[in-house]
C-alpha cells in the first residue's frame, strides 16, 4: 500500500509520473473532457485544520475524476471516541484513500502505520507535498509558456523562498532537489530549515542544490522564482509580534522586485496577509503567478489520485 506523506515517499520517476498526469488530464479539462477514470471511488477529507483550497481543490477534483468525497471533522471523533487502529481500520472498509490535514506530522503517521488505506498528507506541522507539486506544475508552466509544460524547462531553475524555513519550505526544498533545482531561503537567525530535513535531502539527493542566504537581496537577481508565505502559521499566534518584528525586513515588495530579472514569478502558497509578507502590488502584479499556482492545486492532486488509485490508466494514457 502506497502513502504519500511527505515527498520522501516518492522515486524522482514517480513525481516525474505524477505531474505528467496533472499535465495531462489539465490539458483534456482544457478541451472539455472530464473522463471518469475513478468513477465509484470515494476519499475521505479527514481535517483538523481550517482549509480553503486543500478541501476545495480535492473535492472538485475528485468530482471531476467521477469518483466522490466526504468531509470528515470533529464530529467523526479521530482520537477521541476510539483508538487509533479501530478508528483507521474501520475507515479501509469504507475508502479508498484519506486525504489528512492535522496539526501534527505524528497523527497521519499514526494513521498510515495501520496500512488500512492509503494517506495523502494535506498538510501537517512538517511538511505539505500536495503543495509542493502544485508549485513545481506551476513552474514548469510559466517556464515553458503558453500554458504548456516541459521538463527540460524546470532545468536550472532557481527557487528563493523568503521568509520562515517551514513546512512549505521544507518540501519545496526538497522537491527542487528531486529534479534538480537550486533551492535558496532567504532567513533570519533561528528560522531556517532544520538540519535534520537538510541531511536527509542531502543523503537521498546528494547533489541538491540547497543553500540559505540572510536577505533575499542576496541572490534575488539570479532568482527565477521569488515564493513566500504568512509569518504566522496557525498555531504560531502567540509568536505574532515577536515574528512580525523578526520578519519586517523579509516583505516581498516592489522594491525587492526591482532587482529581480524580468522574467521572474513570483508564488504564494496562500492564504496572504496583504501587506505583510507580501505587499497588494506584487500579488496583483505582472509577475505573480498566485492565482494559477492555486488552481495548480486541484491540477496536481488529479495527477496524484490518479497515479495512486488507478496506475493502469496511467500506464494507458500518459506518456
Amino acid at each position: 500500500m502506497r502513502h504519500l506523506l511527505t515527498l520522501f515517499d516518492l522515486t524522482p520517476t514517480e513525481v516525474r509520473t505524477i505531474l505528467a498526469t496533472a499535465v495531462h488530464l489539465k490539458r483534456l479539462l482544457r478541451d472539455g473532457h472530464r473522463p471518469p477514470i475513478l468513477a465509484g471511488q470515494t476519499v475521505g477529507l479527514l481535517f483538523e485544520k481550517p482549509s480553503l483550497r486543500t478541501r476545495v481543490s480535492f473535492e472538485a477534483g475528485m468530482n471531476q475524476l467521477g469518483g466522490g468525497s466526504l468531509f470528515l471533522g470533529e464530529d467523526v471523533g479521530w482520537g477521541k471516541r476510539e483508538s487509533p487502529a479501530d478508528f483507521t481500520r474501520v475507515l479501509g472498509q469504507f475508502l479508498d484513500a484519506v486525504i489528512c490535514r492535522a496539526k501534527s506530522h505524528a497523527r497521519v503517521e499514526e494513521l498510515a502505520r495501520f496500512e488500512a488505506v492509503p494517506v495523502i498528507n494535506g498538510l501537517t506541522d512538517l511538511s505539505h507535498p500536495c503543495q509542493a507539486l502544485a508549485d513545481i506544475l506551476t513552474i514548469g508552466e510559466v517556464f515553458s509558456g503558453d500554458g504548456e509544460f516541459d521538463f527540460a524547462n524546470l532545468t536550472g531553475r532557481h527557487v528563493m523562498f523568503v521568509g520562515d524555513g517551514n513546512n512549505v519550505a521544507r518540501s519545496l526544498a526538497l522537491h527542487c532537489a528531486i529534479l534538480g533545482m537550486p533551492f535558496t531561503l532567504a532567513c533570519p537567525d533561528g528560522y531556517a530549515i532544520d538540519d535534520i530535513w537538510l541531511e536527509r535531502v542531502r543523503k537521498a539527493y546528494p547533489d541538491a542544490q540547497l543553500s540559505r542566504v540572510e536577505h533575499p537581496s542576496d541572490v534575488i537577481a539570479e532568482a527565477d522564482v521569488i515564493y513566500t508565505d504568512v509569518w504566522i502559521s496557525m498555531g504560531q499566534e502567540a509568536e505574532a509580534e515577536q515574528r512580525r518584528k523578526i520578519f519586517a525586513p523579509y516583505r516581498v515588495d516592489q522594491k525587492l522586485m526591482s532587482q529581480a530579472h524580468k522574467d521572474a514569478c513570483v508564488l504564494h502558497c496562500l492564504p496572504a496577509v496583504r501587506g505583510e509578507e507580501i505587499t497588494q502590488e506584487v500579488i496583483d502584479g505582472p509577475q505573480s503567478q498566485i492565482i494559477r499556482q492555486a488552481g495548480n492545486r486541484m491540477h496536481a492532486q488529479k495527477g496524484l489520485l490518479v497515479w495512486l488509485l488507478a496506475s493502469s490508466w496511467v500506464s494507458e494514457h500518459v506518456r
